[in-house]
This record gives structure tokens, sequence and C-alpha cells, in this order.
């Protein structure tokens, strides 16, 4: 990080204007790597760093306390609403499937609630169940925070109190599923993990984890087998398994023994199917920002409050396919059952064959935010990339803030200067 930028950070107040024009905060890739790794200790960590060029961005994003809590009430408000019985009833029953009847008491490891902040506020654009960068996201501020030190700047929070609370949201939903104490050994699985473009975040879990005494193993669904009520892998029992996989419901060949480890509470699993049929299904987004039908629900005032804040969501079918249409401009467009941004669509970019797919798939269509925009510099270069801010969560409170700046329709890891950003509060 530069120490000479001086834009007039102090007392702002308009946080959008400043984000947009104020050049400064330029972080050095050269040096953010450095610091990652001097503190990581993980030799593989170097190459495949410098292997994704787009993982972090060329600057930090300003969010204002207001926004925040603004953030975490609308978070609070969605785990509220998750609870009532009429909404768990109406997301299960949609599944049809018994797996989501499972470890009740789990919350999900790694919940992310992705905003886009508005003149009007944030508005909250999705939620994902097993949000992955969140260790990335960690050791990113640790490594902006000790460049900042150095620069006179100690405003970011301190990541060892967040390697505590990532740690403790493992025993925490340990815990929650009836078990004492905490697992002994975990599994964090996924297809190809090596092969996955946030590999080093695996790893970075594997080893904070492993350094707070609990044995860690990074492993592919096929590494796993479940005989006689017992998970194993390699012959080494399995405790608890923290999911990456984007097969939600668990229902692929390939993962035929982890879901029968859950089904028979051999081994906690989270995120679990049930977790993401309460959450992240995108149709819920259709329940949430139905003011009527939460207070049907008998959904409190205040929470009520906060949902308005969440853009319009319809389902996208037949009967209503011409009014979409003529009205696409305002809408964006997503797969129920996405994930990552594949297959979404904004409005205004939709041609007659991408049309057909969405109404013949499972889709909604949401009321279009546009994303703000962020002032960077990328090689000399002045431009303004597009952020959204993430909040990671456990159990409704918040873990770790980020932010992803990009260019194109959705975040991609593959925009010069963009990337996973630190969040500085003002």
């Amino acid at each position: 990080m530069r120490c000479d930028e001086t834009c007039e950070l102090d007392g702002a107040t308009d946080l959008i204007a400043l984000n947009q024009s104020c050049f400064c905060m330029t972080l050095g890739r050269a040096e953010l790597d450095a610091a990652i790794l001097e503190h990581a200790g993980n030799h593989e960590l170097g190459a495949l760093l410098a292997a994704r060029p787009n993982l972090f961005a060329a600057t930090a994003v300003f969010v204002s306390p207001a926004d925040l809590a603004a953030m975490q009430a609308q978070v609070a408000a969605i785990e509220a609403v998750a609870a009532l019985a009429p909404f768990q009833d109406a997301a299960l029953a949609r599944s049809g499937d018994r797996i989501t009847g499972v470890q009740t008491g789990t919350r999900g490891l790694f919940m992310g609630y992705d905003f886009h902040i508005s003149e009007d506020g944030p508005k909250l654009i999705e939620v994902n169940t097993n949000a992955g960068g969140a260790f990335l996201v960690n050791a990113l501020q640790r490594a902006v925070a000790e460049l900042a030190v150095a620069c006179g700047d100690a405003r970011l929070t301190s990541s060892d109190a967040i390697d505590t609370l990532l740690v403790e949201s493992f025993i925490a939903e340990w815990q929650a599923a009836g078990r004492e104490g905490g697992p002994n050994t975990v599994a964090i699985v996924d297809e190809d993990a090596s092969e996955q473009y946030l590999y080093p975040d695996m790893l970075l879990a594997r080893d904070l984890l492993t350094r707070n005494g609990i044995e860690t193993l990074i492993l592919g669904p096929e590494a796993l087998t479940f005989e006689n009520g017992v998970l194993t892998s390699g012959g080494k029992t399995i405790d608890m398994v923290y999911n990456r996989l984007t097969d939600f419901d668990l229902s692929e060949p390939g993962n035929a023994h982890l879901r029968a480890a859950l089904l028979e509470d051999a081994a906690i699993v989270s995120p679990a199917p049930r977790h993401h049929a309460l959450y992240a299904d995108k149709q819920n987004l259709i329940w949430l920002s139905d003011a009527d039908l939460l207070e049907s629900w008998s959904a409190d005032a205040a929470h009520r409050a906060a949902l308005s804040k969440i853009p319009g969501t319809r389902r996208v079918t037949e009967d209503v396919a011409d009014e979409l249409w003529t009205d696409r401009r305002g809408y964006f467009f997503k797969p129920a059952a996405g994930f990552g941004s594949r297959a979404t669509y904004r409005g205004d970019k939709l041609t007659k064959r991408v049309w057909a797919d969405i109404l013949a798939g499972n889709y909604i269509a949401q009321a279009l935010i546009a994303p703000t925009m962020r002032a960077v510099t990328v090689a000399g270069q002045r431009i303004t990339l597009k952020y959204d801010v993430r909040l990671y969560t456990y159990a409704g409170e918040t873990l770790l803030l980020a932010a992803r700046v990009y260019q194109g329709q959705t975040t991609n890891f593959r925009t010069s200067g963009g990337g996973f950003a630190p969040v500085y509060q003002f």
C-alpha cells in the first residue's frame, strides 16, 4: 500500500462518491502476496497465488458504519424469517427430500450475503451457502493491515481475532448438531479440489484448523467411504465435513457416501442441503421481498422493514413471459439453484435465444440494482470498476467483511485490478 495517497477520508459522508473518485489505497500485488506467504508458512501457496493474477483487487473499498448496520439488519431479518414455521414448511416442502430434515440444529458454515450499495442504502442481491474465499480474505486483510500500520493506519479488524471466530464457528456447528467438545478430524470436500480457483482458500482453512488442534484433510467425495455407520477416508474416521460441493442436495452418484453419512447423522456436514433450501435457493428471494406474504407468516415488523430493501423478485413463468420480456432491462435473471454467477443475465443483454433457455429453465427475475463503482489504478492507468460487498456470517453474526471488484455482468476474478478487496469502515 502506498503511504503517500491523500484522499479526504476522515469525516467522509458520501462514500459512494468517495469510492468512485478516490484513486487511493492502491495495493501492490507482489507486496500482498509476500505478506500473505510470510504469515501462512505454506510453500504450496506461492505458485498458486501467482497463477491467479486477479484474485486480489488493486484497491480497498470504503463502507459506512450505517450501511454495515443496514446490511447486518437484513441478515438478521433473513435469519429470523428462515426460522419461522411457515417459511420452513414452504422451503423444505419445495425440495421434497428427507435429507433436509436431518441435523436441524446446525446453522451452516460460511454463509455469504452479497450486497450492492445504492443511494438508498445496501440492497441484498443474493444469499449463498458455502461462500468461498473467507480464509483468503482474512489473509488479505492481515497483509493489508500490516502494510497500513507501516503507513500509520490501524483501522482494520485484527486478523488474529478473525482467526478465532473462524475456528470457533466449526466448533459451534459441531456442538449445534448435539456433539460435545469439538471435532477431531475435518474433511474439506470438493470435486477436483486442487483444480478449483479457490483451492488456496482451502489450504488456508486446512492450515488454520490444523494449527488449532483439528486435523484437517482436503478430499474429493470419491475419497469418502461410509460403512458400518462410520464415514472414513483411507481408514481415518471423518467427524465433520466442510462441504464445498455445488451438488446442493447431494443427489449425484459420486456423493452417495457423503449423503448416507449425513442421513445417518454419522458425520456433521456443513453447509448441508437443509441450509441451501432455507437460505440459498434463489426462489426464497421471492418470499423475502413480498411484504404481504411475510406479514401473513407473522414476520416481525422490524424484520419486514429491513427486508423491504431487498429488490423485488419474481418467478419466471410462461404467464408473465411477455411482461418480463418487455420490461427486461429492469431485471437481472438468475437460475434458482445457480451458483458462482453461472447462467445469470442482465436483462439488457438478453437475446431471444437466451430468453428461450430462461423460459425452459427454473429462473427468477430480480429487480436490477446497478453496482456502485470503485476508482482503481491499474498499471498506471486510472479506471473505475464495479464492486459488491459480502458479509461472511455464522448463525447470523458477521465473521468477516469483504468486497469483490470486477468488470462485466457479474463477479468473475478475470478483471485486471479486480478480485477480493479489503473493506474499510468510515
